[in-house]
């Protein structure tokens, strides 16, 4: 992915959307966009995450859900094996194949829906002084620096501090053994939202709920919407499909559409 030039994350999406190019690199490797994590009062979380492509098979849409009993359930619009499930099938209950879908309302402003959940979600994001300056920050930085480790620590705690995240890990393990790196080129606070499951409202968020975390990836205190390649090593494509196969039939993987 070149270096965002857009100024509104409508505007950015759709130039994704248009020209999904592949990072490179080795191992598995996606761009797209989404949001890390939320966390509401009602004990319930959701993330979204959209792909428009992906080294392993077509792009995809996907959204996380935890119940306030902490059990995970995935959505996503492709097999579990081409999603996020591969990677963190191990922490999850449920993986769904659903028709997941992601519109644009507005410049800041989108729904998400997933049918067999009675999901509706609407989200607006905001921009600040402080996401500014990261945004333009970022821009600027030298390609290399998204390959160092110890930068990306530092873009984590710098993200952290800025937006009260909490605690927050742009590398690490998934739980089903491989060692990720995520790349969050452009950031935006989640400004209001509100979300429907099956006819109930999930209330309002709560950043002071304790952390949920898959593996060595935390869900953010508070919600951000980031423009973001990843990458995942390690494991190997054999040994994640065969994760993400077993776990998928352990936590009944339905198919909805």
């Amino acid at each position: 992915m070149s270096r965002p030039t857009s100024t509104e994350p409508r505007e950015l999406a759709v130039a994704l959307e248009r020209n999904p190019g592949l990072p490179t690199g080795t191992g598995e490797r996606f761009s797209g966009y989404g949001i890390m994590g939320l966390p509401f009062a009602s004990g319930h979380v959701l993330a979204l995450w959209r792909f428009p492509s992906s080294s392993i098979g077509p792009g995809y849409t996907s959204v996380w859900h935890r119940d306030p009993a902490g059990r995970w359930t995935f959505y996503a619009d492709v097999a579990p094996r081409l999603a996020c499930a591969r990677f963190f099938g191990p922490g999850i209950e449920r993986a769904v194949v659903d028709a997941v879908r992601v519109t644009w309302t507005g410049a800041r402003s989108f729904v998400v829906t997933v049918p067999s959940a009675g999901l509706a979600w609407a989200v607006h994001l905001g921009a600040t002084p402080v996401s500014r300056l990261l945004n333009a920050a970022a821009r600027a930085l030298p390609q290399r620096t998204w390959r160092n480790p110890r930068a990306l620590a530092a873009l984590g705690l710098v993200m952290s501090r800025a937006f009260d995240l909490g605690r927050l890990s742009l590398s690490g393990s998934a739980p089903n053994g491989q060692r990720f790196r995520a790349t969050p080129r452009v950031v935006w606070p989640v400004e209001a939202n509100s979300a429907l499951l099956g006819g109930e409202s999930l209330g309002p968020v709560d950043p002071q709920l304790s952390q949920s975390r898959l593996g060595d990836f935390w869900i953010p205190r508070r919600g951000v919407f980031v423009v973001s390649q990843a990458f995942f090593e390690g494991a190997g494509d054999e040994r994640a499909g065969a994760i993400a196969q077993r776990d998928a039939g352990r936590s009944e993987a339905v198919t909805t559409r």
